[in-house]
């Protein structure tokens, strides 16, 4: 009887560590928390982001970096569900819109943590972590974590408004 009790219990174990470890089921409506225009004044320059809420199966983002009244570079980012959790692809350009990336290759982002107010994306190659964490109704933190060329881990904390 104990045999047959202690193997009932390995498979309940295994059984529930399966159905812990399923698909996650993020969904973009659930992002609705990073939508409106962020600004922020930096030594990179004055930024500003704009979420777009999700509508269908994506939202959409712009950015910008200007100092001294002339743009650093720009940012066109989109967040799609297509099949699974959604993803974020990233595009920077100079001014003039000049392209850093190639035209099939933007930067690539799972999203691997969603709370009500938090999302973590994260590269393929674990280099790469994007926070999107809205503290109050009207402050948003964008964390970005990037190892350097020594893989020692730099960490830049983007505190934005949302603009009124």
């Amino acid at each position: 009887m104990y045999k047959s009790l202690s193997a009932l219990i390995v498979v309940l174990f295994i059984f529930g560590l399966q159905a812990f470890a399923q698909v996650k089921n993020f969904k973009i409506n659930d992002l609705s928390f990073m939508a409106g225009t962020w600004t922020l004044k930096h030594q990179w320059g004055d930024m500003e982001e704009f979420w777009g809420p999700p509508m269908g199966n994506n939202m959409v983002s712009s950015y910008r970096c200007v100092k001294d009244g002339k743009v650093v570079f720009y940012e066109f980012v989109v967040i799609e569900q297509t099949n699974g959790d959604p993803v974020m692809k990233m595009r920077h350009f100079n001014p003039g819109s000049i392209a850093w990336e190639d035209k099939d290759k933007p930067h690539t982002y799972k999203l691997i943590v969603l709370t009500k107010s938090k999302a973590v994306f994260e590269d393929d190659k674990k280099e790469v972590k994007l926070t999107y964490e809205r503290t109050s109704s009207t402050k948003m933190n964008c964390i970005l974590e990037e190892k350097d060329k020594k893989g020692k881990l730099q960490k830049d904390i983007f505190a934005y408004t949302l603009k009124p």
